[in-house]
């Protein structure tokens, strides 16, 4: 995508969430600016199901509903708050196995101190009654010391139970955290982050590293003529589609808005040329129906362009050099793959 087109882009999002605003009488603080930009461009997939359930029900979207929203949804404590809540709770669970070990070793010993007083009497026994005594403390010390012991191995049971549940919550956070939810990719942010970690691991083992970015083709268009929730349904169907084709340590990501990215670590150019064709031909092949009247809307097309990491290059470079290559195959025609090799000197000032 160039840097016209994300203008135009940005700029058509900010109009709608303006249009919205004024709409919904809603003052345009910026949290409410923000949640209306996001549903604009359909980045939250839960956020704008809610606010059209809100919009169908009372036919506008109220301040302190725009506020709930916000807070649910986008606000940065939301996630923050979660992951303390969890940990908090890892932290009591961990406190309580600790002081059971401690109870434990004191059992231990107070049994042990049974044991040698017993054997002491024992030791200078002179009749059976004191022989007797003798071994009915032992047993007696035993029995409650095997009944602390199950009721110790229950609760650490139980405690490995809740620690485990509460291991899979911050799973939970996490991936939710670095995961499209409207496509189930991987989102912008670890996109970033895995590019550097690849970047570092290609550049340490000398292994090639290729890039893919691709986009719909016409989305804006198809999106202003059929509305958000079929766009919606397209960008669901392009997830799939890569999800199923990208394998191994290849990471999918939404790079933003409908364009897409794939990294393709110890993958040559060539092989990710193969790749880019095959997201290409897995996308064609899914024809869209409209849900609400079961009408064929066609096939969804796009575009990509593949580069492959170059010595002491950076991330950004890389990417600027792939979407050069994105460009040329929106130039020429899209529905098409794009390699480095392929760009003349011209496309590439020209994306410039």
């Amino acid at each position: 995508m160039t840097r016209t087109d994300e203008f135009e882009r940005s700029i058509a999002y900010g109009e709608a969430a303006l249009t919205y605003l004024k709409g919904n009488r809603t003052p345009a603080y910026p949290r409410n600016y923000e949640l209306w930009y996001v549903y604009a461009a359909g980045f939250n997939r839960e956020l704008n199901k809610a606010v059209n359930e809100a919009l169908k029900r009372l036919g506008h979207l109220p301040e302190e509903l725009t506020q709930r929203f916000y807070d649910e949804f986008l606000s940065p404590v939301r996630l923050s708050d979660r992951v303390g809540e969890v940990s908090t709770r890892v932290s009591r669970e961990l406190d309580q196995i600790i002081n059971l070990l401690e109870e434990s070793g004191g059992n231990a010993e107070s049994y042990g101190a049974s044991l040698r007083s017993a054997a002491d009497i024992l030791g200078s026994a002179g009749t059976k009654q004191q022989i007797r005594t003798a071994l009915e403390k032992v047993i007696a010390a035993t029995v409650s010391m095997e009944r602390y012991n199950s009721a110790l191995e229950k609760q650490l049971k139980e405690s490995r139970v809740q620690i485990t549940e509460l291991q899979e919550s911050l799973e939970a956070i996490r991936y939710e955290s670095l995961t499209d939810q409207l496509t189930g990719l991987a989102n912008r942010k670890h996109f970033d982050q895995s590019l550097e970690r690849a970047i570092d691991v290609a550049a340490r083992r000398g292994e090639p590293l290729s890039l893919v970015l691709c986009d719909i083709d016409h989305f804006k268009k198809f999106n202003d003529t059929y509305g958000h929730q079929t766009g919606d349904q397209v960008l669901r169907l392009v997830g799939a589609a890569i999800k199923s084709t990208v394998k191994g340590r290849d990471l999918a990501a939404r790079y933003g808005g409908e364009e897409f990215g794939i990294i393709l670590p110890n993958t040559s150019l060539e092989a990710g040329v193969t790749v880019a064709n095959q997201i290409r031909s897995a996308v064609m092949a899914k024809e869209l129906i409209k849900r609400s009247t079961g009408e064929s809307l066609g096939r969804i097309t796009m575009s990509a362009g593949v580069a492959t990491l170059r010595p002491l290059e950076s991330r950004d470079s890389l990417i600027e050099r792939a979407d050069a290559c994105l460009y040329a195959s929106k130039h020429n025609g899209r529905n098409r793959v794009t390699s480095e090799a392929e760009l003349d000197p011209s496309t590439s000032s020209a994306v410039a």
